[in-house]
């Protein structure tokens, strides 16, 4: 099993040269690097943990109750994403449940495609459930906004350049749980998790201490090389999106990723990252000039994930058949 060495960036560091450094090292290379001293406490994310798999327990029926909608929130059940249509016989092994941050219906933005109440599990079946998310959510987007901000110093801005309320001061982020199960067989056509780059800005993953995120450094190598990224305890894994290769004009790379089932059940929680919905995607000043002309044409955030989102996951017409 070949094991991938990533930088590790100490978010309580005082040399903030250095953290930088560092970051924009590991973008340059991989795109995928650890996160320490990120302020979230290890007590806190086993509570997390320990509330997605007792909603990922109950049974289907209740489940489906909570089946995602057409805004990405809510419950999505085993196969119904497929990341690697190329490569896959089927989707995903794998289950998951989305939830955004909770937008009223009174909310001048609500009528937009990534805004949205979130549905969630009866607080009968799970007391706290709603709390636990919420609060880690709130925590997360923390994090996130500081890793943000090395990225800009990494890009040659200026540190709050991402802070505005069209980039992420009104962000899409969305918290993902997920529960894996089943033997991954490339060879059949058979992942937990096809190969894909995320779509958005960064993701943050925690993850349990099963090992089966693997990484290719260079996804135009033929054939691809695979790596395994270890889970380290109280780290973060994070990796760049697609919007963050488009707005550094390729500078910086989304990285493909993939995930193989060994037969364990394995839970993780990323946590994506993508800047307002109106957000105009295009070229940054820094990573731009007459020599290096933008390679991707400005696009606004709602129409790029609308479109990725409706390429990987099943119509929900196939489940209403169902019922």
């Amino acid at each position: 099993m070949k094991v991938s060495s990533l930088n590790c960036i100490d978010l309580s560091s005082p040399d903030l040269h250095q953290s930088v450094a560092s970051l924009k090292q590991a973008c340059l290379d991989c795109g995928f690097f650890y996160v320490v001293n990120h302020g979230i406490s290890q007590e806190f994310m086993d509570e997390v943990f320990e509330q997605s798999k007792k909603f990922f327990a109950l049974p289907s029926e209740e489940k489906m109750k909570v089946l995602r909608n057409e805004k990405h929130r809510g419950y999505t059940p085993v196969l119904d994403e497929i990341l690697d249509p190329d490569n896959q016989v089927h989707g995903d092994y794998k289950e998951g449940y989305y939830i955004g941050i909770e937008v009223p219906e009174d909310d001048p933005d609500w009528d937009k495609p990534f805004y949205a109440p979130n549905p969630w599990p009866s607080a009968d079946i799970l007391p706290g459930w709603r709390e636990t998310m919420e609060k880690y959510h709130q925590e997360a987007l923390k994090v996130s906004m500081a890793i943000a901000r090395l990225l800009a110093l990494a890009l040659g801005l200026d540190a709050n350049y991402f802070d505005s309320p069209e980039m992420l001061g009104k962000p899409i982020a969305t918290m993902r749980l997920l529960h894996y199960e089943g033997i991954s067989d490339p060879l059949k056509g058979m992942y937990a998790c096809g190969a894909h780059s995320d779509y958005g800005m960064i993701t943050l993953l925690a993850t349990d201490s099963v090992t089966g995120l693997q990484i290719c450094k260079d996804k135009n190598s033929k054939p691809q090389k695979w790596d395994y990224v270890p889970p380290v305890k109280g780290a973060f894994i994070v990796n760049l999106g697609d919007m963050l290769e488009r707005w550094s004009n390729g500078y910086f790379k989304s990285t493909l990723h993939r995930v193989l089932g060994n037969g364990q059940e394995r839970y993780s929680i990323p946590f994506f990252v993508e800047p307002s919905h109106d957000c105009l995607v295009e070229c940054l000043p820094t990573c731009k000039s007459e020599n290096n002309l933008p390679k991707f044409p400005p696009i606004k955030c709602s129409t790029y994930l609308s479109r990725r989102y409706e390429e990987t996951h099943a119509d929900l017409s196939i489940y209403k058949q169902q019922t």
